[in-house]
Parts: C-alpha cells; structure tokens; sequence
C-alpha cells in the first residue's frame, strides 16, 4: 500500500502522522511511505531522517494525497485539504466529526474511508477503552491545569492565584468536570502542585476508583447540575474534560453560571475537540489562546497536545503504528470483520455515514455497514 504523510497544515500544529521508525516497519513489509517535505520538523525529524528510514519525500501535499491509498493525519483535514481527499482513499486520523457538520459533509461528498482514532474501541482492565485517543487524552488533562495555572496569573488576566498557595496562604481551587483520563490527569497534575481539588463524575465506580487513587487533597463529588452551580462560586480554575465517544459534548455550564463564578476565574475546555462542554466556549489557537466572557477567562484550544509535539508525537505513534501496519496489510474491512471496537472507528465509506452519535449530531442518514 501506498502510505502518504502530509505536514499537518492546522494552526500551531507541529505533530506529524508518523515516526521514522513507523516509515522503517511499514517498508519492511513492502509497503511505500510517501511524506512530504518537512512534515516531521515540528516533532525534531528531518527529511533525511525519514529517508534513511525508508521513505520517499515529497515536495508538496499535493502529490502525497494524489498518489497515497491511506493518509496518515494527526488533526482533521482542513478546509484546504478537503478537495486533495478522494474516493476509496483510506484517511486514518483524528476527525471529531460530532463537533463540525461542514467537515463532515464534505468527508462524504470525497467518499473517502474515514478511520477515526478517537472511536476506535477497544477492551481494558477497567472497561473499554479509547487507545487511540488516550495518549493524547493523558497530555491534555496534564496541559490543561499546567495552562490554567498560568492563565490565572495576573499579567493574563486571571485571580492572580498561585494554584499551590504558601505558607499562611490558602491553595487554589480546582474543579475538574470529568472523571476519565483527561480529568484524572488534570486533578493528579493540580493536586501535585497543592491546589485543593473536586473532580466530578457520573460514574460511580469511577469515583470509587479515584478515591483510591488520589491524595487527600482531592475530592470526588456525584455529577449534576445542582451540584456543579455549587462549586463554581467556590473554583479558581475549572477543567472541562466530558467526553461522549463519538457524540457531541453536553453543556454542563451555561453563559449564566458565568455570572456565579469568581472575576478572573479560568475555563480550560479541554473536551472543544467535540464541541466543548461551556455553552460558552469556541475554538481558540496557541497563537490566541484565550478570550473573556462576563470576566472569565476561557481557553479553548483545540490542538493541545500540539504545542509539546515531540512528546505527543512519541505517544500518539505509539498507539497507533499497530493499527497502522494492520490497515496496510490488509484494508480496514477484513480488520473490522473480526474487531468489532476497530469496526467502530469506520465512521464512514464511500459516502456511508456509519457512526451513529455523528449521525444525530447534526441529523443525518446512518447506513448500516
């Protein structure tokens, strides 16, 4: 199979679709790795690093999407790209169809086979699990209380709290919506620097779970909207990390409940990628990372982990090289026919919606593979 690795074109996004090494395996099993110039220098690899390994370097993004059978992506394609996408080509990649009708229609018009990382499922210890999603997840909850201490710096425009306090002072307040990896993430990172902190589930087992796992400084709280109008007075910094697979976020906070909140308090949205859980919320860029509603400070940024793109760039092909080398082998099909939390990564083909949250997101058509 033809594998195509364009640069990433998306704003701020210095990760790349596939190591060195994934070039090195999948040529060892006959198969061609077309990247184009330049595509793994956000992530410190070079052209010549990729030619050693393997690969054919291309000059521009245009011949890689006209001569691959499967793109290897790490963000959705753009609007630019759109029209490079063609029928019957694999794209294996982040789509977050739930959040973004335009692309998705325009996905179906190309009738390419969309395999999304974030859907595809698989069995764990403690349930299913997201393994392609993940590693990105893990980065994410970890930047989010790193960006939210920041932001609540007075020179940003938030409190002017220092998240672990000093002696004599008390500690900043975290209130973490969310339970599942980026909302462990982000709690283990705040509490590690001494903020007090409420993570919130649904989940029973998970919170179970949590106060097992946790320090002391942090509490689990029963999810609902009662109970998330009575923490926000008391949050400095508040993560949003909901995650539905595949569907669109719920609003857990309204543009009123702003009004509640403290003046320069911090909204970090981490679940923007499916459309944010604060009614609030819109998609923001490393370059302009934030902005102000009714004095909160709102960070938004839809491509987090691109911003440390060497260590989410190991993380991501760490998880996904093996689906990788399946799909070269053999298509997506014969894989889904046997897997059926792979099958679930198929969001369509040939113009065939097939992920069911996607399709009432934005009420359209399901077909059954």
């Amino acid at each position: 199979m033809l594998v195509g690795v364009p640069s990433e074109v998306k704003s701020d996004e210095y990760r790349v679709g596939l190591l060195p090494v994934g070039v090195d395996l999948l040529t060892r099993r006959g198969h061609t790795v077309l990247v184009q110039s330049g595509a793994g220098e956000g992530s410190g690899y070079p052209d010549e690093v990729y030619e050693k390994a393997g690969a054919k370097i291309l000059a521009s993004a245009d011949e890689v999407w006209a001569e691959a059978q499967m793109i290897m992506k790490v963000k959705e394609p753009q609007a630019a790209e759109w029209p490079r996408m063609r029928e019957g080509q694999i794209v294996f990649t982040y789509f977050h169809f739930a959040a973004d009708k335009d692309l998705t229609l325009a996905c179906l018009d190309r009738k390419i086979c969309a395999v999304a990382y974030e859907t595809l499922e698989q069995p764990g210890t403690r349930g299913t699990t997201l393994p392609l999603l993940t590693p990105m997840s893990e980065i994410a909850g970890s930047m989010a209380t790193q960006e939210g201490a920041k932001y609540l710096e007075r020179p940003q425009q938030g409190r002017g709290i220092l998240l672990g306090g000093v002696p004599g002072v008390p500690p900043g307040k975290v209130l973490v919506l969310g339970g599942g990896v980026v909302g462990t993430c982000a709690a283990k990172i705040a509490s590690g620097m001494g903020a007090d902190v409420i993570i919130m589930d649904i989940d029973l087992e998970r919170m179970r779970y949590l106060e097992d796992v946790m320090s002391d400084n942090v509490t689990t709280v029963y999810s609902d909207p009662h109970a998330i109008r009575e923490y926000l007075p008391w949050a400095d910094l508040v993560v949003g990390a909901v995650l539905i697979p595949g569907a669109k976020a719920p609003h857990l906070v309204s543009r009123g409940d702003l009004k509640i909140m403290k003046d320069g308090a911090v909204i970090v949205d981490v679940s923007i990628d499916q459309g944010g859980c604060v009614q609030t919320s819109k998609v923001t860029t490393h370059g302009a990372p934030t902005y102000i509603i009714d004095g909160v400070v709102h960070y938004c940024v839809g491509n987090m982990p691109g911003a440390v793109a060497r260590t989410s760039t190991h993380a991501l092909n760490n998880a996904t090289l093996p689906w990788a080398l399946r799909i070269a082998d053999t298509g997506p099909w014969p894989i889904a026919e046997q897997d059926s939390g792979f099958s679930l990564a198929i969001n369509m083909d040939g113009g065939r919606l097939l992920n069911g949250p996607v399709g009432e997101a934005h009420n359209l058509e399901i077909v059954t593979a």
